[in-house]
């Protein structure tokens, strides 16, 4: 089982459901993971325009991919945040807030806004690094 220790020096952050950072120590397995993005099954971009579904939809697939290595959300250690829009991220935030503590998720994590992504019809990407 993987030691994981918390860092927070201080509490703000708890109410975004992140840690300033994760020790982690015996690790055997670890899962550095692709971008998840709002693509459907075919690998077409979905919910154009709707933030909110983009994020559900990217954290489902990114379940999906935790899943099929045998992983879980709570095993993620970071989340790296890409967004077109930081502002309108930040107004869905509780979504991710709300999935990532009840599923006992407390991953260090980054936002940046970027000028685009892969397609253009994007709003968000996730990128994750699991450890177990």
């Amino acid at each position: 089982m993987v030691e994981r220790k918390v860092v927070n020096p201080w509490t703000w952050q708890d109410k975004f459901a992140y840690v300033q950072a994760n020790e982690v120590g015996e690790v055997r397995r670890m899962l550095i993971c692709a971008g998840q993005t709002a693509m459907d099954a075919e690998g077409r971009p979905a919910h154009v325009g709707d933030m909110r579904a983009q994020i559900e939809l990217a954290l489902d697939n990114l379940e999906t991919v935790l899943q099929a290595a045998d992983f879980a959300l709570a095993d993620v250690v970071r989340l790296n945040f890409y967004t077109t829009d930081v502002d309108r991220f930040f107004a869905e935030y509780g979504t991710i807030a709300d999935r990532l503590t009840r599923a006992g998720c407390r991953p260090a994590n980054t936002t940046l806004g970027v000028a685009r992504l892969a397609f253009p019809e994007l709003l968000v990407e996730i990128e994750a690094t699991a450890a177990a």
